[in-house]
């Protein structure tokens, strides 16, 4: 096996009580081929890339990416892109299996959920396409792509602004649905499992219980009662509501822009635009750094070209999913698309 490089600045870190923003360095890294394996990360939650996982057939391109990754119980992998492939499906060992869900083009958030003895995916979509390209809505989809349901339905009710600027999705052990409005009010809609709207909290300003970018969420069930977690990502920090959206407080502070999160026992993982994976412990402090990019110039660009991305090195994290192994599944922001897999080192 070919022996794995150490990625600088990232071991001997001093950890801190909240997350703090890592800087990297001001030299790009020289450029390293695809085909090399590299390790990033720190102490338990150090990282392999895995090379050349989730080719497509005949050297396909996976299309834009700027959605959600999930993971289902079999490992399967679901991605969701901008292009025409729509949901693209992998298995763990990058093996792919189909793509599907047309009519789910273009889901930002991207969540599995279990009911019962069933899984599905639910999705917030910010660029519908085909029949339903005047629709911007929440999908609820079976694992073959087939929509269940889809938010606003004749049930919904009247939702202040609409689905505007929708981009995350998370479903509580209660079946509840919530909804950010990230690039839209700031709003966050909390629906029954049948699409009807209970109720909005939350809004665009300044004060510390307001949003600048809502982006993704998550349900936090590390604490007892379940939490809503909030990626406010334009003020830098993960913040706590309870289910009725009653504010309980900041999370974690001083992040790179974070968009998406996957929780894995007490630890989660934070997808930060500014190219970087942060992995946070349940107090709020970060433990491992993954894949931090030390070229800022890459930093939240859409347009960094497959021949300048590195192994191991992302530009602009946006979707994230943890397996059951503790294993990363990591989407970039990229025009061309790009999903890397990380595995635990044991």
């Amino acid at each position: 096996m070919m022996k794995p490089l150490l990625t600088s600045g990232f071991i001997g870190l001093t950890l801190f009580s909240s997350a703090q923003a890592h800087q990297g360095h001001e030299q790009p890294p020289k450029a390293k081929t695809l085909t090399e394996v590299v390790r990033t990360g720190n102490g338990t939650f150090t990282y392999e890339n895995v090379l050349d996982w989730g080719k497509l057939p005949e050297n396909a391109k996976l299309g834009p990416t700027h959605g959600g990754v999930a993971v289902d119980k079999q490992g399967l992998v679901y991605v969701s892109t901008d292009g025409e492939k729509s949901l693209c499906v992998f298995k763990s060992d990058g093996t792919f299996v189909k793509a599907m869900a047309s009519p789910a083009q273009g889901i930002h958030g991207l969540q599995i959920v279990t009911e019962g003895d069933k899984q599905f995916l639910f999705g917030a979509q910010l660029n519908a396409y085909g029949k339903n390209n005047k629709h911007l809505r929440a999908v609820k989809l079976d694992l073959d792509g087939n929509i269940v349901m889809e938010i606003p339905n004749e049930k919904t009710g009247e939702i202040t602004g609409g689905l505007k600027g929708i981009t995350g999705i998370a479903v509580a052990p209660d079946s509840s649905i919530f909804v950010s409005m990230g690039y839209g009010s700031n709003l966050i809609h909390k629906f029954d499992k049948e699409g009807k709207l209970i109720k909005s909290f939350g809004g665009r300003g300044n004060d510390i219980e307001k949003f600048k970018t809502c982006h993704g969420l998550g349900i936090d069930t590390r604490f007892g009662e379940p939490r809503l977690l909030v990626c406010d990502r334009e003020k830098r920090r993960l913040v706590h509501l309870d289910l009725d959206g009653n504010w309980i407080g900041e999370h974690a502070r001083n992040l790179r822009r974070p968009c998406s999160v996957s929780f894995h026992g007490d630890y989660l993982a934070v997808a930060e635009l500014e190219a970087r994976v942060v992995i946070i412990d349940k107090n709020g402090a970060p433990v491992s750094f993954v894949g931090d990019n030390p070229n800022k110039k890459q930093w939240a660009k859409f347009g960094v070209a497959p021949k300048d991305q590195n192994p191991g090195i992302f530009s602009a994290p946006h979707g994230l999913s943890f397996d059951a192994e503790g294993n990363l599944y990591v989407q970039d922001w990229n025009t061309t698309g790009r999903v890397s897999k990380l595995t635990l080192v044991k």
